[in-house]
């Protein structure tokens, strides 16, 4: 007697998953292909005839605003529950920033405990807005813990750049 040996057999369904990952690739490709350019198409646009032409052009930025990568670090001191402290630290710290608008803040409250932590970064957060509310209004804040002793909180703000 001799052991029956198994040949495998190829079937072109073996291959069906792959064909239908590169066949999806490359529609992914030709999609992104396809878009043009929004900057540049703002760029090559003719403006329409005025009845009198600008003396020097627009110093406006083109194009979506953008985050600056480098946050400005802040350390705040201040018991729980002491917004007016806050406040005035806040406003101390963001004094050389004035006319600028915050992007996101992300907030570490120092707490023993995670929820406390939280909560008083939550706290900070809510008197950024008493401190500079032009500056903090649309801005988006996250609220952390790191251990430690209650009452301070490291702030590392990100502005739009200008």
């Amino acid at each position: 007697m001799t052991p029956l040996k198994r040949r495998f057999r190829f079937t072109p369904l073996h291959l069906a998953g792959w064909l239908f990952a590169d066949m999806l690739l490359v529609l992914a490709l030709v999609s992104m292909g396809d878009r043009g350019d929004p900057l540049a198409a703002q760029a090559g646009a003719t403006p329409s005839k005025s009845a009198a032409p600008s003396p020097e052009p627009s110093r406006t930025p083109a194009g979506p605003r953008s985050v600056a990568r480098k946050p400005v670090k802040i350390r705040l001191t201040a018991a729980v529950g002491d917004t007016t402290r806050m406040v005035k630290q806040l406003r101390a710290a963001t004094t050389r920033f004035e006319g600028h608008e915050a992007a996101f803040v992300l907030t570490f409250g120092q707490a023993p405990e995670p929820g406390d932590g939280q909560a008083y970064a939550r706290e900070v957060n809510e008197a950024l807005r008493k401190a500079r509310p032009g500056m903090f209004t649309d801005a988006t804040t996250r609220d952390f813990w790191y251990g430690g002793p209650s009452g301070s909180a490291d702030l590392e703000i990100y502005f739009y750049t200008r």
